[in-house]
């Protein structure tokens, strides 16, 4: 049996949907494990040398907990995802608002950034693959992406995973 290897395809690009792929790789690739990502549609921002205008979306979102980063203990520990109506995070300004919030947990907690988890990947050797239908779909130019990425076709994509012992979408 030939090593273990892991394929990801990575669709969605908020700042909660960048977590999971690089985590999940990163640990995969420790554990010994031959790993690629696909990034497709939405899951390309991943890839952007600028992460910063990930956001956060808790629209449509109803389990996301929302509990404050800063605050009286007492303050911290109530959950208000649940206590706010979806109708509301569609005032204007409340996706930056979120946003805010979350990267605030993020760093209060200790958890790495997007750009220090892809930086970890890189280094474990974890191929990163755009697909290169949807960067020209989108118009994107291939500068905007950090370095290291293969454009390929979804052809490749199967061709990666089909010798994969475990395969994820994201």
């Amino acid at each position: 049996m030939s090593d273990p290897k892991l394929t990801i395809i990575a669709t969605k690009g908020t700042l909660d949907w960048a977590y999971p792929p690089f985590i999940l790789a990163s640990t995969a690739a420790a554990l010994g494990m031959r790993v690629s990502i696909f990034y497709t549609f939405y899951g390309l921002n991943l890839l952007l040398k600028d992460t910063s205008a990930l956001k956060v979306t808790p629209t449509g979102n109803p389990s996301m907990p929302m509990k404050m980063p800063m605050g009286p203990k007492w303050f911290k520990s109530i959950d208000f995802g649940p206590k706010i109506p979806n109708v509301l995070w569609n005032i204007p300004w409340m996706d930056s608002i979120a946003t805010t919030l979350m990267k605030k947990t993020i760093s209060n907690c200790g958890v790495a950034t997007i750009a220090e988890l892809r930086e970890l990947c890189q280094e474990a050797e974890v191929k990163f693959l755009a697909c290169q239908m949807t960067v020209e779909l989108f118009g994107y130019n291939t500068d905007v992406f950090i370095d290291g990425v293969e454009y390929v076709g979804a052809a490749t994509y199967f061709e990666e995973s089909s010798d994969a012992t475990q395969s994820l979408f994201i």
